[in-house]
């Protein structure tokens, strides 16, 4: 689906900064709502969402039992 976004856990990034979830959470948006920046009037529920998928990002990276290793 999105490519251009990275695996965001362990052991395939260690350190993973909140404007890392970010990008990917603004990434997955623009895809799905096929805008890479949209209208003013679609600003704030775009925003909206961008705020929600890094929301549950971080709390599934966080949540995550990574097992052995590479």
């Amino acid at each position: 689906m999105c490519r251009s976004i990275k695996t965001l856990r362990p052991p395939y990034a260690e350190q993973v900064t909140d404007g890392d979830i970010r990008a990917a959470a603004l990434q997955y948006v623009r895809k799905i709502s096929g805008f890479r920046q949209p209208a003013a009037h679609n600003a704030a529920a775009f925003d909206r969402a961008v705020d929600e998928v890094a929301r549950a990002t971080a709390q599934l990276l966080a949540s995550l039992e990574i097992r052995g290793g590479r």
